[in-house]
């Protein structure tokens, strides 16, 4: 049978990716976005075009009140599209940037990242947990920041730190439906993420890759294709882990 996988904050960066990724490795997908539908369709269609399956809906992931209303439009989809009343794998991805000094972060900005990165995490996996089959996959993306530091990363670091732990408590819950849960901890990569600080600022560019092993920013291209692969089958022993995908940063 098909899998079936839920990315979220797919129209971009590397929600995109993975959801493409994912594709190429035969299975389909139901991805979401916040305020790019045009972009989001446009990935359905190159999923399509591989002979997939794909459906976008839109989706404000730091808006609890959305979960509800967004579970049973799900339901109603995998009922009408895949005949089914499952899905298999959850990609949280959906995320966004907000960088200050401590000294300088407002109230509002920790609010939104907390809510987005962590509470959206949290109570949307809730949500949907009715509806992963068992034996299904859960992977939470975090960042490479939550063990190197950078000045102004400091609220994003720390609610992706609690994404990490947050992923250990749901496998150890989770266990008992064959349910695995990983996270994902990309180093700097080169997208729009931020308002594109590492794609666009050379400066911040070069900080970063001469941070890396491999002596350059990351690409979308290199993070999608290993969610892909840690979903498969060659990687169901793979759980409660923090997989770091950085290119060996500040090693």
């Amino acid at each position: 049978m098909t899998k079936i996988a839920i990315v979220t904050g797919a129209s971009r960066g590397l929600g995109r990716n993975t959801a493409l990724s994912i594709a190429r490795h035969g299975g389909d997908v139901v991805l979401t976005y916040q305020r790019r539908g045009e972009d989001a369709e446009a990935v359905v269609a190159e999923i399509n075009a591989m002979g997939r399956k794909a459906i976008a809906f839109q989706l404000d992931t730091g808006n609890i009140a959305d979960f509800a209303p967004f579970t049973e439009r799900l339901r109603t989809a995998l009922r009408e599209t895949w005949q089914r009343d499952t899905f298999d794998h959850l990609v949280n991805n959906a995320g966004h940037g907000d960088y200050a000094l401590i000294e300088q972060t407002t109230e509002a900005q920790f609010d939104g990242l907390v809510n987005v990165h962590f509470k959206g995490v949290y109570f949307l996996t809730q949500a949907l947990l009715p509806l992963i089959v068992d034996g299904g996959r859960i992977v939470n993306l975090s960042s490479g920041l939550t063990r190197v530091s950078y000045p102004g990363y400091a609220a994003y670091a720390a609610v992706k730190s609690a994404v990490e732990v947050l992923s250990v408590y749901m496998a150890k819950e989770l266990g008992s439906r064959g349910i695995a849960v990983n996270t994902v901890a990309p180093g700097a990569i080169a997208t729009d993420f931020g308002g594109g600080a590492v794609r666009d600022n050379p400066e911040v560019n070069k900080i970063f890759a001469d941070m890396t092993a491999l002596g350059r920013t990351g690409l979308p291209d290199d993070i999608g294709p290993m969610i892909a692969s840690l979903l498969s089958e060659d990687n169901r022993w793979v759980n409660a882990q923090r997989i770091e995908v950085s290119g060996g940063q500040g090693i």
